[in-house]
């Protein structure tokens, strides 16, 4: 038997060798039936309906979000709480893996994975449930909502107050990386992913013919020296130990060869790890557009939407995910990972409880990630994005290791 520390981890493995086909399959109906944030109706109905066959307790969060509560039997019980968390939600992507269980709804697909972190904690739970009587305290998982779009979904269960009167020990999620070989996970302690805030900016002035300028309050060079200066602050800005990311990815000018139109709309991102520095790039950004818009004589509004705080790994609970990979599978299954300037709403959760989110490697077996390419399972966002279903296995043991580890204080 595999043994984690005091713990026997051969039953959990036992367990998830005799979910993982019932697990691929569950994650085949929902990747087959992907809804975008907030709309996520159907796979609510069909993760609820999955609890009551089991006999699972569940209660609505969020709208669309699931909140399942599992209390251990034994009589050692810590009183502590684990919080586990899957995101449910898909993208507007339209799908082009040619696969029996492919999206059925023409420009939505599962293209992050979330349907393989459903899954995963789907079985997490029947496994738990299963065994209460082995840890005290309780287990709570989270089928969450919204994580691709702003406000986030965690915001909004946050907002609930859903683990209040809970002793929350841990909130722990995963998400599956297609550019890490399966059966390999990804760690990095403190801070992990960024913050990030999405831009827009409206440039108005006065258009007209564009030989006529002397009559014209042109909005285009106004625009076009807002977007320089921002990549300017950018740069001066970004350190390899806390990355910046300031770009603006849309400019719409609605004229012609010989026509100057009313306004320029922009939009961009920023992205942080340093929340001083965040709140000071955002008054830097409305100086940018006021400065700009006197500059070409033109008015600039600026609309900074606030989106997620960066993701911070804590120290104790990392080092537990590392070691409980290291007893199991080995120490070579463990994979160092980089700063991530992609964004995860799971950083509203690293704020107030202390948290772990860690990469689960879903890309070829037995392939270096160092030597492959992720276009061979896809990339993420992309419409070719085909994670390993052997993951879910690993996924499984890995998370309820860590479950039973945290609730237990072993």
């Amino acid at each position: 038997m595999e043994m984690f520390g005091d713990m026997d981890c051969g039953w959990i493995i036992e367990a998830a060798l005799a979910l993982e086909n019932e697990t691929v399959g569950v994650r085949r109906h929902l990747h087959a039936d992907p809804e975008l944030s907030y709309h996520e109706y159907r796979t609510a109905d069909y993760i609820r309906g999955l609890l009551d066959e089991t006999g699972m307790a569940w209660r609505p969060v969020a709208g669309t979000g699931t909140l399942v509560e599992i209390g251990g039997t034994a009589s050692n019980g810590s009183g502590r709480t684990v919080v586990l968390r899957a995101d449910i939600d898909a993208l507007p992507v339209h799908e082009q893996v040619d696969v029996p269980w492919r999206s059925r709804n023409e420009g939505v697909m599962h293209a992050c994975g979330h349907d393989m972190h459903t899954a995963v904690l789907m079985g997490v739970l029947k496994i738990l449930s299963a065994n209460r009587c082995r840890f005290g305290g309780r287990i709570l998982g989270l089928f969450q909502p919204g994580e691709e779009r702003n406000p986030g979904g965690a915001s909004l269960v946050l907002a609930e107050n859903p683990f209040e009167g809970y002793n929350v020990a841990a909130v722990i999620g995963e998400h599956v990386d297609v550019g890490l070989p399966v059966g390999s996970f990804g760690f990095r302690e403190g801070c992990y992913m960024a913050a990030s805030d999405e831009l827009r900016f409206r440039v108005k002035g006065v258009g007209g013919h564009g030989a006529m300028r002397h009559l014209l309050r042109d909005p285009v060079p106004a625009a076009a020296r807002l977007v320089l200066e921002l990549r300017r602050m950018a740069d001066e800005a970004d350190t390899p130990a806390s990355p910046v990311v300031l770009s603006v990815g849309r400019v719409v000018a609605d004229g012609a060869t010989n026509v100057v139109p009313d306004e320029v709309r922009m939009e961009g991102t920023l992205r942080t790890f340093d929340e001083t520095l965040r709140r000071s790039l955002h008054g830097g950004i409305i100086a940018a557009a006021e400065a700009a818009g006197r500059e070409w004589g033109v008015e600039i509004e600026t609309d900074i939407s606030h989106g997620y705080p960066t993701v911070v790994n804590d120290r104790a609970l990392t080092a537990l995910g590392r070691s409980c990979v290291a007893e199991i599978w080995g120490a070579d299954r463990i994979v160092d990972l980089d700063l991530r300037t992609t964004s995860e709403d799971f950083g509203f959760y690293s704020q107030r409880y202390a948290s772990l989110f860690y990469r689960l490697g879903a890309g070829a077996e037995g392939v270096d990630s160092a030597d492959r390419s992720p276009m061979e399972s896809g990339l993420q966002h992309s419409p070719h994005f085909c994670p390993n279903e052997r993951a879910l296995f690993y996924g499984m043991v890995q998370m309820t290791a860590l479950a039973m580890k945290t609730v237990n204080e072993i």
